[in-house]
This record gives structure tokens, sequence and C-alpha cells, in this order.
């Protein structure tokens, strides 16, 4: 007897070949990508040589998330930066995986979510960037649609200052 997958093996490789080939592409540095099905079990995960050992965590957590919380990880972020202390309540709730940031985005088909991506290694943005043209190269739609529209303008140097 066979199990049903909302996401088969196949469809998650080619989400993450495309996302990686991106990410080359655009010159961004070594990502880490992880795939869940509807159910929050990974499907699959690369991490390019050079991504630092904790990235699977983030990636994992941003996918986890979007997934726990039914909407991606860039509208939780939106969503609950007024409201820390309910942000930390869903830290809790998630033993801690839950990520609040870009990067992790619903996979979707037919209007039915089934699975989640979740990225990182750059910035967020460019993290979810990846992440819903990969989903969109495997014939899904994604949660966002669209990324943030200055992806390529962010930059870690915005979220830390210079060091003296």
């Amino acid at each position: 007897m066979r199990l049903h997958t909302s996401l088969p093996l196949e469809k998650a490789n080619i989400i993450i070949t495309e996302a990686l080939r991106l990410g080359r592409a655009a010159n961004l540095l070594p990502l880490t990508v992880v795939v869940l099905d509807a159910g929050g079990k990974m499907v699959a995960m690369q991490c390019e040589d050079g991504s630092g050992v904790i990235r699977f965590d983030v990636a994992f957590g941003k996918a986890y998330g979007a997934l726990g919380m039914g909407i991606s990880s860039r509208l939780i972020r939106d969503r609950l930066s007024e409201r820390p202390t309910f942000q930390s309540a869903l830290a809790t709730a998630s033993d801690g995986r839950l990520i609040p940031v870009p990067g992790g985005v619903l996979i979707e088909e037919a209007g039915v979510t089934i699975g989640a991506v979740g990225i990182s290694g750059d910035t967020s943005d460019k993290d979810e960037y990846c992440a819903i043209a990969a989903i969109k190269a495997a014939g899904y739609a994604s949660e966002p649609s669209d990324p943030n529209p200055d992806w390529r303008t962010s930059s870690l140097s915005d979220h830390y200052p210079a060091s003296t």
C-alpha cells in the first residue's frame, strides 16, 4: 500500500534545483533550500557549499512557520511586527521553529496549499525571490505570488551596521 503525498519528491527536487540555479544566476550567497509537504514533513533539502550550519534551521523554520500559520513568512512578519507578545507565543508554541522573516513561501495547486519552501542564505527578500520563482518553475502557484519588487537591491549591509 502506498501513501498519497501532497508534494511529490520529483517536484520538490525541481524546486530545489531551480532555486539554487536562480541563486547562482543572481550571484547570491550560498543558499539552503528546504521543501516540506502539507503535513510539515521534509520532502527534500539541499545546502550549497559554503552555507552556514544554522541555515538549515532557518530555512526549515521559514517553511514550517508558513505552513503552521497558513500564510507566507513575509506576511507573518508584517502582521506580527506590532504584536511582539503574540510573536513570542507562536515561537513558544512551535518549539522555536517559527522564523518570521521572508523566505518561507507556500506552494499551491488548484487553490490548495500542498507544501512550503524555506530558503536561507542571503537577504530574506532574495531568499523569497528564489522560492517564488522556483515554485512557479515547477508548475505550481506560490503565496505570496510575487517577490518584494525591491528584492534585487536588498543588502545584508542594510541590516547590520558597518564595522568601524
